[in-house]
């Protein structure tokens, strides 16, 4: 079963007020950007309970599925993908884009060919990997394994 919602809200982190992201953008509940770069917090007067942050993310990541699923090399992976490797991808696509993502070829390539650890160690030769480095890690080892392990007692 996915536990892509609770991978993500350790992931990104959780904070019901809307905040500036490391690039500047206002964000909310997760990763959820809300607004332009630069513009101001206080334009953003509200609490984001998790629930409702949780229900939020899920309807991004059912357009994010869709959009995955809809681009060859990634509905290629996808196939050969369980739940845990699936939410890698969608981890993924949430932090860096669908678009994001199709850069990273030889791991999709090793995916298809169910080469996991060939597939995980593409994940951490990546620019991706040198700016997130723990993200990073705990998502190859999820690609390795298959399993959320790395994760136990932390979601």
């Amino acid at each position: 079963m996915s536990q892509i919602i609770a991978v993500l809200n350790f992931e990104e982190g959780y904070v019901e007020t809307p905040y500036l992201d490391t690039l500047g953008y206002p964000t909310v509940a997760g990763g959820i950007r809300i607004g332009p770069k630069g513009a101001s917090l206080s334009n953003y007067v509200f609490r984001v309970p998790r629930r409702v942050g949780d229900a939020w993310k899920q309807c991004i990541l059912e357009n994010k599925i869709q959009e995955l699923q809809g681009r060859e090399p990634l509905r290629n992976a996808l196939a050969k993908c369980n739940d845990a490797r699936t939410d890698v991808l969608l981890s993924m696509a949430y932090q860096l884009g669908v678009e994001g993502v199709l850069q990273f070829k030889n791991m999709l390539s090793a995916i298809v060919s169910e080469q996991f650890n060939e597939a995980a160690d593409a994940m951490m030769n990546s620019l991706w990997a040198r700016q997130t480095p723990g993200r990073a890690r705990r998502h190859a080892e999820m690609m390795r394994s298959g399993t959320y392990a790395v994760y136990r007692g932390l979601l």
